[in-house]
């Protein structure tokens, strides 16, 4: 069977990972002089800690080519197929670094590297579905043809509580053009062409605006790949969340309806409070 591989920004739960046996690869997450590992030696509560006392957001980091080189060999020493899903090359060298590994484990004709042009559950969706084909006994030829059909349908976008993360780490074109209005706008972000924009900007309350960034996306998600859609946030009220996953399984278009956290890496830019409604287009 083909093995699936994700870096840590996919921000799936540790249920899916078991769920379709994938792999992954915790990018690096600096606070001030100590280095952390995405998913695994801290939490975005911590993350948001030290952000808010140091008034500055985290470095984050690849992973090390050594780490990826470990995670990659016992598959490649098995003669084993092996998917590699990367964030945007745009937002890190993930990519890059499981590419030097391919190279320094002389598997080319075995391991294939993918970038997702996306970050968070817009990679997660891609992985999933890798998953489950690979599951099914379909070969990574296979697999990677229909992962490239599907990329550029795949939906990312999500709002902010505040845009503090976002202008202090400078990884989002057009906020600073906002940083005056920092505490009264919740800019919808959108993921297109493996970067990240501001596609529109809501005002209120961040209950209202939600409602308001899933309902406006609304003749979009009627027309979504049915299979499934993903909630995740960065630690948002409940009410919030479960009025969003009330509202689309009353859609009736999703047979799964997924809430997942938002990793360390995304956390670190996007702050608390962030949430996205995530899918793939028909």
């Amino acid at each position: 069977m083909v093995k699936i591989i994700a870096d840590s920004t996919c921000d799936l739960s540790e249920e899916l990972i078991q769920k379709y046996d994938i792999s992954i690869l915790p990018l690096h997450i600096l606070l001030g002089e100590e280095e952390y590992e995405d998913g695994k030696t801290i939490t975005p509560e911590e993350i948001f800690a030290w952000s808010d006392a140091h008034k500055t957001t985290p470095k984050t980091s690849a992973p090390g080519l050594e780490q990826a080189i470990a995670l990659i060999r016992p598959f490649v020493e098995a003669e084993r197929e092996v998917i590699c899903f990367s964030i945007s090359d745009s937002m890190s060298t993930s990519g890059n670094v499981m590419r030097l590994a391919v190279e320094e484990l002389h598997a080319d004709g075995l391991v294939t590297v993918i970038d997702s042009e996306n970050l968070s559950t817009g990679i997660g969706l891609l992985v999933v579905e890798a998953a489950q084909m690979a599951q099914e006994g379909k070969t990574a030829v296979e697999i990677t043809e229909r992962i490239y059909d599907l990329r550029p349908r795949v939906r990312a976008s999500f709002v902010v509580d505040t845009l503090t993360y976002l202008h202090r780490g400078g990884r989002c074109s057009g906020v600073a053009t906002l940083a005056g209005s920092v505490l009264k706008l919740h800019p919808k972000i959108l993921v297109k062409d493996g970067a990240m924009g501001v596609a529109k900007k809501y005002r209120g309350k961040l209950a209202s605006v939600v409602r308001a960034y899933v309902t406006d996306m609304e003749d979009e998600l009627r027309l979504a790949r049915p299979e499934r859609v993903f909630i995740t946030h960065s630690g948002c009220d409940r009410a919030i969340v479960e009025e969003t996953r009330s509202y689309l399984e009353g859609l009736g278009v999703f047979e799964e309806v997924l809430e997942t956290r938002a990793g360390g890496v995304v956390s670190s830019h996007c702050g608390p409070g962030t949430l996205g409604v995530l899918f793939i287009a028909r």
